[in-house]
């Protein structure tokens, strides 16, 4: 072989190991290309298949519901270096959005429990997406946080929303990969008003976003009887895992979205001490909770001011639960007034330490209405009556509230642990972390490190 050849196959072989690490924008990740475009065209007839969905009051399945339910078709991406570069953006997207409706909930619901699902209002926002349409669906883009790198007016310089939808659903099917000791559901509910057509389509790409998938017609006029309704359906539906959805409904409203979210984790390396403890509400009220314990190697820091500190837990084989606590004398509310959540540094620069930590069991949950969210962003016409929905259905759609319902619970396996830990040396010193008084929460996806759920913790009996 001459020299040429050899440079060549050189050149052929460094281009093949160095391919993956060549920079990609990350709206180039998830935007259509070239071809696709040309293969929207020719989804425009296919797009235009409508169905109308049975009452809410009929006790038969319908074929279409069969369909959209067939778990076969729930095939996740692989995680190949694609895959996992969409993944590094995707949390980031999220992290975002997420902690930009939690300060409207912070500022809202001063002194109680909170807790939101950031991937689960990310996808809601992503569900609008795809059904949505011209100056909506550009405005909805730009929430979501994809900014096209040129100002191209052709299909590339939007996102595919299947796309977004299909690596969200990998993270989610990541928290569930193969771990007994967690339980992890998803459900999505459409509800819209007698007669109204939707299409197909739009029902079929929502399909990804969650493990079932319902649609109800209901007579929004009277609204007590159709929250009264649509609760009742939400409770059999989840086998009695969520309860009391709505309250309230808009009559005027033609299409009501929910999704409701649930994880509970059994910490199987947690135990519950016998007597319940102390837990300061605040510096004046104190209530006796049922605790958890756990020794071991956590990943933990204290900020440079020394107001809080920070603490970073495994608690199942795909999920990470950090928690963030006031220390020294400081407040929660102070801290959350102080902490620049928007930026990630406070979960950065953790460092590995013997831990003795004891925490609530906890059972919280939250649940929100996206639009009161986006009024509160100053965005309340985004899903309001002049939307651009007309890939959902071909009639002028008011959308009525768009709720994510959030459940997080812990617990541990019941058994008593020693007082002292028994790996504990004369050379091995253990920090004693007790979180007795409100604290924030966040829970993650551990490969990805994609925020699960937000929360604050005021007091673990509400």
């Amino acid at each position: 072989m001459n020299l040429a050849a050899v440079l060549l196959c050189l050149l052929v072989c460094f281009t093949a190991v160095t391919s993956d690490r060549v920079y990609v924008h990350p709206f180039n990740l998830f935007s259509f290309n070239k071809s696709t475009c040309e293969e929207l065209e020719s989804q425009v007839q296919e797009g235009k298949k409508t169905f109308v969905p049975i009452s809410i009051e009929s006790n038969s399945t319908p074929a279409y519901e069969d369909d959209l339910n067939d778990k076969d078709k729930l095939e996740a991406p692989s995680l190949n270096s694609w895959g996992r570069q969409k993944l590094k953006y995707m949390k980031n997207f999220v992290y975002v959005l997420g902690v930009r409706f939690y300060r409207m909930l912070q500022k809202a619901q001063q002194g109680q429990n909170v807790l939101l699902s950031p991937t689960s209002l990310y996808g809601s926002l992503v569900s609008f997406y795809l059904g949505a349409s011209n100056k909506t669906a550009a405005d909805l883009q730009r929430l979501l946080g994809f900014v096209p790198p040129s100002g191209d007016p052709d299909c590339t310089s939007r996102v595919d929303g299947h796309k977004v939808l299909s690596s969200l659903r990998t993270i989610e099917n990541l928290v569930k990969s193969g771990d007994k000791d967690l339980l992890f559901s998803k459900m999505l509910c459409l509800f819209s008003a007698p007669g109204i057509p939707l299409y197909q389509l739009f029902m079929e790409d929502l399909l990804p976003s969650a493990d079932a998938l319902y649609s109800r017609a209901v007579d929004f006029r009277n609204p007590r009887e159709a929250a009264k309704q649509i609760n009742a359906f939400v409770e059999a539906k989840s086998e009695g895992q969520s309860k009391c959805l709505l309250t309230d409904i808009d009559p005027s409203a033609d299409l009501l979205f929910a999704v409701d979210v649930h994880l509970a984790v059994n910490f199987k390396q947690a135990s519950q001490p016998k007597e319940p403890q102390e837990f300061w509400v605040d510096s004046n009220t104190k209530v006796l909770v049922p605790m958890l314990s756990v020794t071991g190697t956590f990943k933990y820091k204290t900020d440079a001011s020394g107001t809080f500190s920070v603490v970073e837990v495994p608690i199942s084989k795909t999920v990470l639960l950090v928690l963030l606590q006031p220390i020294n004398g400081s407040d929660l509310e102070h801290v959350e007034s102080q902490l620049p959540l928007e930026s990630s540094a406070w979960l950065q620069e953790l460092s590995p330490r013997e831990i003795k930590l004891t925490l609530p069991k906890l059972t919280i949950e939250g649940s929100y209405d996206l639009q009161e969210l986006l009024a509160n962003m100053e965005l309340p016409a985004l899903l309001g009556k002049g939307a651009d929905l007309s890939k959902i259905s071909d009639g002028n759609l008011t959308v009525g509230k768009v709720i994510n319902k959030a459940f997080f619970k812990l617990t541990g396996d019941g058994t008593d642990q020693p007082e002292e830990p028994a790996a504990e040396t004369e050379d091995v010193v253990f920090l004693d972390v007790t979180l007795n008084k409100p604290f924030l929460l966040a829970v993650f996806e551990e490969k990805s490190r994609t925020m699960l759920f937000l929360g604050r913790v005021t007091n673990p009996l509400h």
